[in-house]
């Protein structure tokens, strides 16, 4: 399977009209207005970054792994990838991916997953689905409210067979993709904090926010 990548666009990170490093482990959530430009930074390389997207205006409306799929022919997200919603509408486009390889067939961590995974001495451990309840409870959203994610910058090769596996990551430090924003969106995402696989090269890391206004991207 061949990795794409593409220049990031040429945008000054002192003209973002939004910066924030989300630290190692934890959730974040944002809404990104239609015509804005989303950035994800994988500061220090080799970081899954779990994320949800939500219609601002109704949250019933929300990312759809399958659709996104579906629309692309193809298994993997990059540039020129059209991110859907279970309505059949296009939520945001990617338009630059300096690393070429993100996920959204594998799902998040959850506390019951590591169990069965790793062993029952993980279940204290924190999860992206225990992430993505506490941040989604701030807009009145619950645990039932969680679909299928994207993971930017986790590396999920899959064979001939379908078969996938969580592998070490490609990413390298400041390994960045851009989306452009089709409609007012909320943005959610859980920094992953899994230390059982190789998603995070077994050590979690910060990740950077920007986002631009319409007229500066």
């Amino acid at each position: 399977m061949s990795i794409i990548c593409t220049p990031a666009a040429d945008l000054d990170p002192a003209a973002a009209a939004y910066d924030f490093t989300i630290p190692a482990n934890r959730p974040w959530s944002h809404v990104v207005k239609a015509g804005q430009t989303l950035r994800i930074v994988d500061l220090e390389g080799c970081q899954a970054v779990d994320t949800l997207f939500y219609a601002a205006a109704d949250f019933s409306e929300r990312y759809s792994a399958q659709d996104t799929l579906l629309a692309q022919g193809s298994a993997y997200v990059t540039t020129g990838t059209k991110l859907m919603s279970n309505e059949g509408n296009v939520m945001l486009t990617v338009v630059a991916d300096s690393c070429g390889r993100h996920d959204t067939s594998a799902g998040a961590c959850s506390c019951e997953a590591n169990t069965v995974r790793f062993g029952h001495h993980t279940r204290y451990m924190h999860a992206c689905r225990e992430n993505f309840v506490v941040e989604l409870a701030k807009h009145g959203l619950t645990k039932r409210d969680i679909v299928p994610n994207i993971n930017f910058f986790m590396n999920v090769p899959i064979d001939p067979h379908g078969g996938l596996a969580i592998v070490d990551g490609i990413s390298v430090p400041g390994s960045h993709v851009d989306m452009v924003a089709a409609m007012d969106v909320l943005c959610v995402i859980s920094n992953c904090p899994q230390v059982n696989n190789p998603c995070n090269g077994f050590d979690p890391t910060p990740v950077r926010i920007l986002i631009w206004n319409g007229e500066a991207a």
